[in-house]
């Protein structure tokens, strides 16, 4: 009989690691020093054993930075904008989308440790790991953990930015020991056993209040009643929780009540914040967008916001985005005086990942026949596969700054007038995109389309 696995992703940011082995020496070692053996290895075919020199101009990398870490927030960043665009075509023109790619991308790179076969070939691929130029697959482990060194790191006393990760699983199942050691070495995921067959649904409730903590309580029920029952054998859990300051921030004086253009045919009334300051920004007539840039206190945390410019319609913007794109806006982006008008707003978003990835070729991990996940299990038997996955996200944006929160689950079963000034006025539907702005990479990515409707 085929058994359930269930990985639970969620948003909390944390640099700690959960044991102090890894917390005190995993930002320091290098390749020879962490010992990955995964049961299964994917060789990319298109990485040549000897890399050829570079033919035209080398893309710049940023100073400090390991190249393999680079195309690592690169590969998230490709993922990030293929899921949006994947999650636009379910949802209403008018539905506000809020996630973090970099939690799912983190909960199936924990999975990837036990895969083998087509199930692993389709995670490097639909999580675009083997565009990494490293020649095998347990190597992306390594940078993950350099990735996370680099993000967890602390850039001001009134940010924060956490990530938790945590295995429960089956207290009578044996789990491949290898397995158990990289996870925890490399991720921080601890295995804590419950009694998934007799008492699931406390295991459930368990598991979802270890989320609601590690989120400071903003995420709670991920895993919905009968997402775990008897047969479930293993939780994947990754959290990432984020609240920081504005390092402007916005005069509460400054608010009043506006309208917000949800479409040409309905408003509603939300507190637009408004202030004058430098921001990074630019308008885009080609691509019919304004980007502005909203730092956080350290500048190691910022917000982007593509606004349509004109009367484009932002599913247009939609279908055009990607990566390369996004990455364009912002280097051609200048400091400039802006006068801002953003509201003031509160979104949850909520989703089955399972439909969304296998239309994106992430398949045989759902197949109670075609799963091949034998390295999570002590005898390597090929037993388990992945009934769904769920992710929960929510974002709260005020004078103050914002605070974000995240959570994935895989189952296993007034104003003074500056004529220099430009003036951006987010006042109909528009994207955001929360990154760590020294290598780009995307915590949270959403669509506001509707404040009103949770604010």
């Amino acid at each position: 009989m085929r058994m359930k696995w269930v990985v639970c992703v969620g948003v909390f940011w944390i640099l700690s690691i959960s044991t102090a082995h890894a917390a005190k020496d995993i930002c320091s070692l290098k390749p020879k020093d962490l010992p990955l053996e995964p049961v299964c290895i994917y060789r990319n075919p298109n990485v040549p054993d000897n890399e050829e020199a570079p033919t035209g101009i080398p893309e710049k990398i940023p100073g400090s930075t390991n190249p393999r870490v680079w195309e690592l927030s690169k590969a998230n960043g490709r993922f990030a904008i293929s899921l949006f665009k994947q999650l636009t075509k379910n949802k209403s023109v008018e539905a506000n989308i809020f996630m973090s790619p970099l939690s799912i991308s983190t909960a199936f790179a924990m999975t990837k440790l036990g895969a083998c076969n087509r199930t692993l070939e389709q995670i490097m691929k639909v999580f675009e790991f083997d565009m990494i130029k490293e020649k095998t697959s347990e190597q992306v482990h390594f940078f993950f953990a350099k990735l996370n060194c680099r993000l967890y790191r602390k850039t001001h006393n009134s940010v924060e930015l956490v990530s938790a990760n945590r295995l429960f699983g089956e207290k009578s199942f044996e789990f491949n020991e290898n397995y158990q050691n990289i996870s925890e070495m490399v991720y921080g995921a601890k295995l804590l056993p419950l009694n998934f067959k007799e008492k699931p649904e406390l295991s459930r409730q368990r598991i979802n209040e270890w989320i609601s903590e590690k989120t400071n309580h903003r995420i709670n029920d991920t895993l919905p009643e009968g997402s775990v029952n008897g047969d479930t054998i293993l939780v994947l859990v990754n959290t990432i929780y984020f609240k920081g300051q504005w390092k402007n921030k916005f005069d509460r004086l400054n608010s009043m009540e506006s309208k917000f253009y949800v479409s040409e045919t309905h408003s509603c009334p939300v507190q637009m914040m408004y202030q004058e300051n430098s921001y990074n920004f630019g308008i885009f007539p080609e691509d019919k967008v304004k980007v502005l840039e909203m730092f956080y206190n350290g500048e190691g945390i910022s917000m982007i916001i593509v606004l349509p410019h004109g009367n484009t319609e932002l599913t247009k913007v939609e279908e055009n985005l990607s990566l390369k794109k996004l990455s364009g806006w912002l280097n051609d982006m200048k400091s400039k005086s802006v006068a801002v008008h953003f509201p003031r707003f509160r979104i949850e978003d909520n989703f089955t990942l399972k439909e969304k990835l296998e239309a994106m070729g992430l398949q045989d991990i759902f197949s109670s026949q075609h799963a091949s996940l034998p390295g999570l299990v002590a005898s390597n038997e090929d037993d388990l596969y992945v009934t769904d996955a769920f992710h929960k996200a929510f974002l709260e944006v005020n004078e103050e700054g914002s605070e974000a929160a995240a959570a994935t689950g895989i189952v296993f079963h007034g104003r003074s007038i500056n004529l220099n000034r430009e003036v951006f006025v987010a006042d109909r539907p528009f994207l955001l995109f929360i990154r760590e702005t020294t290598i780009n990479t995307l915590i949270f990515a959403g669509r506001v389309a509707d404040p009103c409707s949770s604010s």
